[in-house]
């Protein structure tokens, strides 16, 4: 569909735009339309709207539920704002750029427009229209048959964060009643973190955001939330008040991020996938130096020393002995760092002074280090520093772990209970369509020692990681092209997604602006959430929501009834809030919710994290085996003794050489690392289609001068990318602002191969690969050696 050209600042009244593309499966304008302004200018002054409807951005950004003021006119959103009301100790809950650009999102020409079938090969993108009986028929055949032949293991409801928010349970409600299906655990962005935090606290205990305004020194390792988090998410808010008290910030990350160059004071650059060489180096200096607190180590801690060790544990397997080099010969001094970090030893030497004598300290990571070749290690290893400092269960300290959020009552719809009990890690869906039934434990399935079926049918709702956010997109299409792997694919999203283009059956749906939803109920900000969502305009097109979706598919499969139990979707939200009503006391009824939709939370005190086990550690155990902080965990060494992966998986954090990092032999042939960073225009691959978001930040890689005058390219040049799994053709950024031998290739746009199967849009997962991680086994996207050439 050819849109008219239109000033972004003008108000837009669409009419109708005949005409639907290839891209878009021939499908021609159903109920609803666009309708395009008429002759209104600028000068013409700002239309008055009919309504303003209260409304939250709903992409999947970790801040959530940013509050938009959806300004309505004749059915037509024509103006976008957000909450301005800041009140002491509660920031308002404002949208980014993502939030404010959500026009574009709603008036996209990539609009899918009525249900089609696939009538090329898979990933063509050929599609021809069928009504909504016909689609619901399919999905329903298909689903029977392959549960008849192959059993609910070969049903899988795909990863992704759907656009319901908490609400969405209806795949799982329906696949429930059917027998249930394969589940996932972790998550692309978390795996490693959530799999490995428990082995050193038995959870994740935090500091939430709101207590940095009492510390004096933070240091922030792979945390960019002024970028991935700049509105409602208020992590970067905290930052910045922080700053504002007094505090030291200091950034630690491979490239000056947008965070770096508004709130820190240092910058420290350093290579990817070493931070555990940088955190080794910092506890050597501190332990020649006697700076550490040896006092809450004994205390609190089980095997940061040999004294302190399990009685299971070999003789100088302890932290420190290992950072002395007491059992490899290899002390972790300085000099040992420089040389695989690029940090300077001069600069360790004075951090590790730094973080040592100032009090308190807040050690802070985000989950970019996480996913990384050995992401489990640098999660347990900044605790260490945290404990060795003794800023656990202090105002102004941490854990060691993520900044928290203060979280409040989430209302949900009845999934009911999965009768399959097996799950697999999220990363290996592909490894489980393939030779699913070949899984172990040591693969990391869990629930069943083995699977009755590899996956046969997947059911992917609102994601784009069925190509676009899954390593090695060739691959990946090799698997999903083969219909005697998987042999159907249901793909129900808003836009003609990359992902999209592999659907055997391909339903459009509703925004969550045209639809009632209920919201999230977790967010950085001192106890203000967003919960119910109305519907602001009439749903465009011929599209129905998730809910319509799986009760016509029940209703085929003679379930109908049992499905909805006679419940519209509305009654369904009206009984979710009412539960949580029932469970918390003054917390709106669904009539004061029409009425204002923003829940007003009270200010409460900082959440500081092992606090009670700090002041009574007997009376307030922590959920490990020994009921202490454990720096060796017993469990994660008969972990990897099953698994046959010691080297990979030690019982105390380390340092270890990951593949495609800068000591890999592939550096002769490869000699950049490549990272994809989350960039404020994209959350994730969402809004990658949206044109004002493209003039924020067009897609582009960043190179650092010296590696970009070696290869003769020059600032705004077209460069070809490349390494054995693939080739992508981007225009490149020469910069100070990233560590030279690193480039950085935001991660998010959109894949779009050429007739060689050269991507031009500078997807970065042309070129990573698929290599889970050794624990958790999750995805290891910032791990890449890549060639830089000017095209």
């Amino acid at each position: 569909m050819k849109l008219p050209e239109v000033s972004r600042r003008s108000f837009l009244k669409w009419s109708a735009v005949v005409g639907a593309g290839a891209a878009i499966g021939g499908a021609s304008m159903a109920k609803g339309g666009l309708k395009v302004l008429e002759g209104t200018a600028e000068a013409a002054g700002t239309p008055v709207p009919d309504k303003v409807v209260w409304q939250q951005c709903t992409v999947n950004c970790g801040g959530y539920s940013c509050a938009l003021k959806l300004h309505v006119k004749d059915d037509v959103i024509i103006r976008v704002d957000t909450d301005q009301e800041d009140r002491p100790g509660f920031p308002a809950m404002r949208a980014c750029q993502r939030g404010r650009a959500t026009r574009q999102f709603v008036y996209s020409p990539d609009r899918l427009k009525q249900p089609m079938k696939r009538v090329g090969k898979r990933g063509e993108g050929k599609f021809e229209p069928i009504t909504w009986d016909e689609a619901y028929t399919l999905i329903a055949e298909n689903l029977d048959r392959i549960i008849k032949t192959y059993g609910n293991h070969a049903v899988y409801n795909h990863y992704a964060s759907g656009t319901d928010g908490t609400t969405r349970t209806s795949i799982p409600r329906l696949l429930n009643m059917l027998g249930g299906y394969l589940n996932y655990y972790g998550t692309y962005s978390s795996a490693c973190y959530s799999w490995a935090a428990p082995y050193t606290y038995g959870g994740t205990p935090y500091n939430s955001s709101d207590d940095l305004v009492n510390s004096r020194l933070i240091v922030l390792f792979a945390n960019n939330a002024g970028e991935t988090q700049p509105g409602g998410g208020n992590e970067f808010y905290w930052q910045m008040q922080a700053k504002k008290a007094g505090a030291k910030i200091i950034v630690v990350d491979p490239r000056l991020s947008d965070t770096a160059k508004a709130i820190a004071d240092e910058w420290i650059p350093i290579r990817p996938t070493t931070d555990n060489a940088l955190m080794d180096a910092l506890a050597y200096v501190m332990i020649t130096e006697n700076l550490h607190d040896q006092a809450f180590l004994d205390k609190y801690c089980i095997g940061f020393d040999d004294e302190h060790l399990p009685p299971s544990a070999p003789p100088k397997s302890s932290y420190k002995s290992y950072v002395l080099g007491e059992a490899d010969g290899v002390p972790k001094t300085p000099e040992w760092a420089e040389a695989i970090t690029g940090v300077p030893r001069e600069t360790i030497v004075r951090l590790a002074r730094e973080i040592a004598l100032t009090k308190p300290c807040a050690l802070i990571q985000n989950l970019g280090w996480q996913r990384h070749a050995y992401g489990e290690q640098p999660v347990r290893g900044l605790p260490v520093l945290a404990a060795m400092t003794g800023n656990i269960g202090v105002k102004g300290g941490g854990t060691g772990l993520r900044d928290g959020r203060k979280n409040a009552p989430s209302p949900s719809i009845p999934a009911g209970t999965n009768p399959v009990k097996a799950s697999i890690p999220v990363f290996m869906w592909t490894e489980a369509i393939v030779r699913g039934t070949e899984l172990t434990a040591k693969d990391g399935l869990r629930g069943v020692d083995r699977l009755e079926s590899n996956i046969k049918f997947i059911w992917n709702y609102g994601g784009n990681t069925l190509i676009n956010q899954h390593s090695d997109t060739r691959d990946t299409h090799r698997i999903l092209q083969d219909e005697s792997l998987c042999e159907f694919i249901v793909v129900h999203d808003v836009m003609m997604t990359p992902s999209a283009r592999y659907a055997d059956v391909l339903l459009p749906d509703a925004t969550s602006y045209e639809r009632l939803h209920l919201g999230r109920g977790s967010t950085n900000v001192m106890g203000d959430r967003y919960y119910l969502g109305v519907p602001a305009i009439t749903p465009l097109f011929d599209v129905k929501t998730n809910y319509e979706v799986c009760a016509g598919v029940a209703e085929k499969l003679g379930i109908g009834d049992k499905f909805t139990e006679g419940k519209t979707w509305e009654d369904w939200c009206r009984e979710a809030i009412a539960a949580v009503v029932a469970k918390n006391p003054g917390f709106p009824t669904w009539e004061q919710l029409l009425k204002d939709p923003i829940v007003r939370g009270t200010e409460v005190e900082p959440i500081i994290g092992l606090a009670s086990f700090v002041a009574d550690p007997e009376k307030n155990p922590l959920s490990t085996p020994s009921g202490k902080i454990e720096i060796y965990s017993e469990q994660l060494a008969e972990l990897a003794a099953q698994r046959g992966n010691a080297d990979e998986l030690p019982p105390i954090p380390k340092y270890i050489p990951s593949w495609e990092g800068p000591q890999d032999p592939l550096r002769e042939k490869y000699p950049i690392q490549l990272v994809g960073h989350h960039v404020k225009r994209r959350v994730h691959s969402t809004h990658d289609n949206n044109p004002w978001l493209e003039e924020v930040e067009p897609q582009m890689i960043t190179l650092n001068e010296l590696d970009a005058a070696e290869r003769g390219i020059k600032d705004g040049d077209m460069v070809r990318v490349w390494n054995d799994r693939g080739e992508i053709h981007v225009r490149c950024r020469v910069s100070k602002a990233i560590m030279p031998g690193v480039a950085d290739l935001p991660q998010g746009a959109w894949y779009t191969p050429n007739g060689s199967g050269v991507d031009v849009r500078g997807c970065i997962n042309t070129v990573t690969k698929y290599h889970p991680t050794p624990g958790a086994k999750g995805n290891p996207q910032h791990t890449n050696l890549v060639q830089v050439a000017k095209l």
